[in-house]
């Protein structure tokens, strides 16, 4: 049977098992905490009822609302927005580190904020990364297994597909949605599991070559990327520290390491929009001095880059690099999706802010200065921005200056 064939609740629920089957690999006895869009309700419902069957504890989902978000910066005095629940935030910290799983719902309007005045956007974003900055930790060790699927809302759906009628272009979407998370196939966990086993094989051809550093070359970027100290190339399925195999994206196509934190240099072009928090950003153009960005120009929402870049010490300098070819099966699509979630999967991109300490060799009772040694990035935030495209061509670069070509005009070599 073909994906058009079969019918929307199938398709649905087919997302909700991967989601908790190969997303979490959700274990017997085990709590999860799910984050979602208002209108995704249809899909937690799903994922509910898969997570009990798996032997789920207890499901707790906890709602967002785009007209309520945006009554805040609408109506909230300004000192109001430096608050946060630090209350939920300590709550949803402790529940991961008891072991809940983490399922966060993407598909919020992507440019929700745009036209809302910066400086009260960037203070409320602040106050909720201080507030959020121990669950965002425990994420990024992969303490506890989490991942993040997709749900075409209305408002995304029309700022992907805005020639069509809402209803059109939510069915264009999920098409979309559910050809990339892989749920055409005749069993999408058994594709999965083929998808990771190559993934895997990609990210250990890296890790058995050991560059020093990867060169970025194309219009508009000439950028050195140094790779912290026993660095370890990750892509697909992860195991966390707790010992459960999870995929933290669905869908996903990169391989993706640690930077180090003070060997970036040159300058890089975004290939494609930045959506951050409901604020466009474009033609985003930085230079990098010492592992820092020394110069940051945007086309649009320059001054919401800004903000960003002086959120704490550590936003300014790159916590991750992933590697995606530009023939992927979402690049293919030819669709600017406006969420990073899918935007990252079409393309080779940078991160901003905090590192993935799971990309690193023996790490196991190092302490925070002995990750930094090491070069790996910390911070309130990890932004995700793309720099590939079918021009850029990736060298490898070993500790003696010698190169391997890795990538010629965005494909693998």
């Amino acid at each position: 049977m073909s994906e058009a064939t079969i019918p929307f609740a199938d398709r649905l629920d087919r997302l909700g098992e991967v989601a908790v089957r190969i997303g979490l690999n959700l274990q017997p006895g085990q709590e999860l905490v799910v984050s979602a869009p208002l209108e995704a309700v249809a899909l937690v419902r799903r994922i509910t009822e898969h997570a009990y069957r798996a032997g789920a504890s207890l499901v707790t989902t906890q709602y967002s609302d785009d007209e309520a978000t945006l009554a805040r910066y609408r109506f909230a005095s300004d000192d109001a927005l430096d608050h946060s629940a630090q209350w939920m935030a300590d709550g949803i910290a402790r529940a991961y580190r008891e072991g809940a799983a983490r399922l966060a719902i993407t598909g919020s309007n992507p440019t929700l904020l745009n036209g809302q005045d910066p400086a009260r956007v960037s203070r409320a974003s602040r106050a909720a990364s201080r507030a959020s900055r121990e669950a965002m930790e425990i994420i990024t060790r992969f303490d506890t297994n989490w991942t993040i699927v997709a749900f075409a809302t209305t408002a995304w759906s029309q700022q992907v597909f805005p020639e069509l009628p809402a209803e059109q272009a939510q069915a264009r979407l999920w098409d979309a949605i559910f050809a990339s998370s892989r749920l055409e196939a005749p069993d999408p966990v058994i594709a999965w599991q083929q998808h990771n086993a190559a993934l895997h094989a990609k990210a250990a051809m890296l890790n058995d070559r050991r560059f020093h550093t990867l060169h970025f070359t194309g219009p508009g970027t000439d950028l050195r990327v140094g790779l912290a100290d026993g660095h370890a190339w990750a892509g697909g399925s992860e195991r966390t520290t707790n010992g459960i195999d999870c995929n933290p994206n669905i869908p996903t196509e990169e391989v993706f390491t640690t930077p180090h934190s003070h060997r970036v240099s040159g300058h890089v072009s975004s290939t494609k929009p930045l959506f951050h928090q409901g604020t466009l950003i474009d033609d985003i153009r930085v230079t990098f001095e010492g592992g820092r960005i020394i110069e940051s120009h945007a086309g649009k929402g320059e001054d919401a880059l800004r903000r960003i870049l002086e959120t704490d010490d550590g936003a300014a300098r790159l916590g991750e690099v992933a590697l995606v070819p530009h023939a992927s099966p979402i690049s293919d699509t030819g669709i600017l999706f406006r969420n990073t979630l899918f935007d990252e999967n079409a393309s080779s991109h940078i991160a901003l802010g905090q590192a993935y300490t799971k990309c690193l060799f023996d790490t196991e009772g190092a302490s925070p200065d002995d990750l930094a040694s090491r070069g790996a990035n910390m911070s309130m935030i990890h932004i995700d921005w793309m720099i590939g495209s079918d021009k850029i061509d990736l060298d490898g670069l070993h500790e003696d200056g010698t190169a391997t070509p890795l990538m010629r005009k965005g494909e693998w070599v």
